[in-house]
């Protein structure tokens, strides 16, 4: 099987909890939560089929993700190919997000979905199915996850979830995981320890990456609330001198306010670093006065000089300053402001050295300081909305420019035309 030479104790427990006659036969569902890379994505998807295929025919089931394209991404191109080498055939009609599977002599339907808002429980209402899979269940909105369960009305039908940890006020930790044993699920807890083609060499650098309560989640499992300072491993002496270059590319990431602080950062990629080089800072109420949405765009002309600026990457909220930017001649991107994945992706950044803040950076390098967890926050993690709109922007680049491209953190945009 591709790259999979054993399994460890726990995901043979996955793929075969199942079983008739087995001692654990009797549970109803299953949850797998615990660190990333720790083999319980493959170890799930692969029973969840096995499951299906053995037990039922004719009938159909439901895999969720937050998004279908993460799905088929994270589990479904991983999966399938597996079960090809096991003998199965399997057809998708992406049209229909429909996966016909024949194996072991019996043929099923898998229907795809995503979990991504409250809106998505609307799509998955009167189906009935034999069981569901739901990828990074912490991820979905609780109306849906619900609304997922209640269709599996078949006999002998179960549920699978599995997810990395959240907070310890999440609702899946708090109704599925403490009270597991009253629900009739197998909880199994999962570390990097569990995944037998993890080297212990790729086990360091998964630990060197992470930091405070990211590090308690993805890599010890554990459901942590989020405190103290945002990033806190980073330190001001960590600013740079700004390189002679040369840039190869150039944006300005933007988080814009009226009453609340302007913040627009000059990104600069030299080699395969990115450097915040320059940046522009307006609050309002210091200065006790307003500037309009020229002025701020004058203020981005002085910012980028003569440089040949890719793209702005913007607050998708700032309507009104993209229509001027535009009008002017800027080439505008709305910025991707899913806030906690990417503080992880920027914090995976900075750690790494892609990502630099250089000397001169002054209102950024306050903010660092200062960005902080919400303590207050019981529903989901939180940062405290103060100090934090260089914040902003510097999460609106990283996330916009370099999400999705972690292993080289390479760009593509298209130019600014002038």
């Amino acid at each position: 099987m591709r790259g999979v030479t054993r399994f460890s104790k726990k995901q043979k427990i996955v793929l075969t909890w199942w079983m008739p006659g087995g001692a654990l036969s009797s549970k109803e569902a299953i949850v797998c939560d615990g660190a990333v890379r720790s083999g319980k994505t493959l170890a799930m998807g692969l029973g969840f089929f096995l499951w299906a295929q053995t037990c039922f025919d004719g009938q159909r089931f439901g895999i969720c993700g937050k998004t279908i394209s993460s799905l088929r991404r994270n589990v479904l191109s991983e999966i399938l190919p597996r079960l090809g080498e096991m003998g199965a055939i399997w057809k998708e009609k992406k049209t229909e997000n429909l996966l016909r599977v024949t194996f072991a002599g019996h043929r099923n339907e898998f229907y795809i979905f995503g979990g991504r808002d409250e809106g998505s429980a609307a799509l998955i209402q009167g189906v009935t199915f034999a069981g569901i899979l739901l990828d990074e269940v912490a991820l979905m909105p609780q109306s849906f996850v619900e609304q997922a369960c209640a269709r599996c009305s078949v006999n002998g039908s179960r549920l699978w979830f599995n997810c990395n940890p959240a907070g310890p006020n999440h609702w899946f930790y708090q109704q599925w995981i403490l009270q597991a044993e009253s629900r009739k699920c197998l909880h199994l807890h999962f570390t990097m320890e569990d995944n037998p083609s993890l080297s212990p060499q790729i086990r360091a650098r998964y630990q060197r990456l992470y930091t405070g309560v990211f590090y308690r989640r993805f890599i010890l499992g554990q459901w942590v609330a989020a405190e103290g300072r945002v990033y806190d491993f980073f330190q001001p002496e960590m600013a740079q001198a700004t390189p002679a270059g040369p840039f190869s590319q150039w944006y300005i990431s933007c988080d814009y306010g009226t009453v609340n602080p302007t913040s627009m950062g000059l990104w600069g990629k030299c080699g395969e670093v990115w450097y915040r080089v320059k940046e522009f800072y307006f609050d309002s109420r210091q200065q006790q006065r307003q500037m309009t949405d020229l002025e701020y765009a004058e203020a981005m002309e002085n910012l980028a000089g003569n440089r040949k600026i890719q793209a702005v990457i913007i607050d998708p909220s700032a309507a009104s300053f993209i229509e001027v930017l535009r009008r002017r001649g800027w080439n505008v991107r709305k910025a991707d402001n899913d806030v906690l994945s990417g503080i992880r992706l920027t914090s995976d950044l900075l750690k790494a050295g892609k990502l630099v803040i250089c000397r001169g950076c002054e209102d950024c390098l306050r903010e660092m300081e200062d960005y902080v967890w919400d303590q207050k926050s019981t529903e989901k993690d939180k940062v405290r909305k103060e100090n934090d709109h260089a914040m902003d922007d510097m999460r609106y680049f990283a996330a916009t420019v370099l999400g999705g491209k972690r292993e080289g953190f390479a760009a593509r945009a298209v130019e600014r035309r002038r």
